[in-house]
């Protein structure tokens, strides 16, 4: 496994909000995908002093590889308490990778109406792109071996921080 510095994924939070700070509306509301995106969208929620809920979605019964991955041991139910008609969304993610994780998340928030707009917040793109897809705030571009894993975390006093695992999939 190769090593690299990994940031400092408090840090990471604080310029990823100041990325997003400028093109909130007042009824843009955020939404994070388990677990780490969620973590994420709730540190951008105080970072940014947003008075909204924010939505929180489970994207296992909506990925393309469910039958070849079966269901993660985890899942977690969905909560979006607000309307998504016509409102403009951040989706928050933890990692870019192939896409395929932001496109089941999608397809799951289609399930509760058409938003405005979608647009796609994350700590950190590591490429390799499998479906046409790319972040629109994103303050980490990095390039890992398929085999290394970046994994987000929190410690006991919950700041986040990020660490590398072998990818049990590649």
């Amino acid at each position: 496994m190769l090593a690299i510095d990994l940031p400092d994924a408090e840090a990471q939070c604080a310029q990823l909000a100041e990325l997003i700070r400028h093109r909130l509306r007042p009824d843009t509301v955020l939404v994070g995908i388990h677990s780490g995106g969620a973590w994420v969208a709730r540190r951008l929620r105080e970072l940014l002093g947003l008075n909204n809920e924010i939505g929180l979605i489970d994207v296992s019964f909506y990925r393309d590889d469910y039958g070849a991955r079966g269901l993660h041991a985890r899942v977690r139910p969905s909560s979006i308490p607000f309307d998504v008609e016509g409102r403009p969304l951040i989706l928050v993610d933890d990692v870019l990778y192939t896409g395929r994780t932001t496109r089941a998340a999608i397809n799951e928030l289609f399930d509760y109406g058409r938003p405005a707009s979608i647009q796609l917040a994350v700590l950190a793109d590591r490429g390799r792109r499998q479906l046409p897809i790319c972040a629109d705030f994103c303050p980490w571009q990095v390039d890992l071996d398929p085999a290394q894993e970046l994994v987000l975390s929190t410690d006991a006093n919950g700041r986040l921080r990020w660490s590398l695992a072998e990818d049990a999939h590649a």
